[in-house]
């Protein structure tokens, strides 16, 4: 696997802004396109978290993918109630630049998109509103319901040093006051019933076993309303709680969903 930085000057955040790149061994700027797939990290993360992996390099040395991996602090990728306009710099600036620095498939069925955590969220929320850009959505632990949530819901957590779900006051930084114009765009139920059918998306998600119960609550909603809007998806509940040695453990199954629909485009 080799590792890139790419940095340019964000119009969108208004500053310089990088992301990390994974190259596969066989990646050769001519020839056949290569499938990318654009990783999210968690809350408070950065677009180094996912390296932390320590079976990432084996599954990007075995595949044919490029990985991206964009960074948004605690903004959760998203046009926020702040007025920080990361979707717009994911979707109208970081695909682009990739397409135009790499030999990459530059269409929906060669993009994928995925996360852990707030990423996860992220992923589906992006998938759904910009059809046109991906067609494979990967998730893990995903915190799909963090534009209903009201109050703290982990404040029973609080003293666990390794929580890492935002406070009421960093969530409404983001998200804006309960029923907020950026809450109602990003309602992933609205989104799922408004979405485009003629831009079919595949979907690969799970949660772990010990995760806290809202997760593993939200993430069955998840599945229960894919499952009625009839969107193809594969669900797993697996030994694990809410870290990054649970997505480690998931490697395997994420990139055999990943590389099995964006190769074959």
């Amino acid at each position: 696997m080799k590792v890139l930085t790419e940095t340019w000057w964000s119009a969108s955040i208004g500053r310089e802004k990088s992301v990390t790149v994974a190259l596969p061994p066989t990646y050769s700027p001519v020839g056949k396109p290569f499938p990318v797939l654009y990783l999210l990290h968690g809350f408070g993360g950065n677009r180094n978290t996912w390296l932390q992996c320590r079976d990432l390099t084996t599954e990007v040395d075995s595949g044919e993918l490029i990985l991206v991996f964009p960074e948004s602090g605690r903004s959760w990728f998203i046009n926020d109630a702040r007025g920080r306009r990361y979707e717009d710099y994911l979707v109208g600036e970081v695909v682009g630049h990739i397409d135009g620095r790499f030999n990459t498939a530059a269409c929906r069925e060669g993009r994928g998109i995925g996360g852990f955590s707030m990423g996860g969220a992220a992923a589906l929320f992006q998938a759904l509103l910009h059809g046109d850009l991906f067609s494979v959505v990967c998730s893990n632990g995903g915190a799909f319901e963090a534009p209903l949530r009201a109050g703290d819901p982990y404040s029973s957590f609080r003293d666990d040093r390794a929580l890492a779900m935002p406070t009421t006051r960093d969530h409404e930084r983001v998200w804006g006051p309960v029923g907020s114009e950026v809450r109602r765009k990003y309602d992933p139920y609205r989104l799922l019933r408004e979405r485009n059918a003629e831009q079919p998306i595949g979907i690969h998600f799970d949660v772990g076993l010990d995760d806290y119960p809202r997760m593993i609550d939200m993430n069955r909603r998840m599945r229960d309303a894919l499952s009625a809007e009839s969107v193809p998806h594969e669900y797993r509940e697996r030994p694990g709680g809410h870290d990054w040695e649970f997505v480690n453990a998931g490697l395997p199954d994420l990139f055999t969903f990943a590389r099995s629909r964006l190769l074959s485009a």
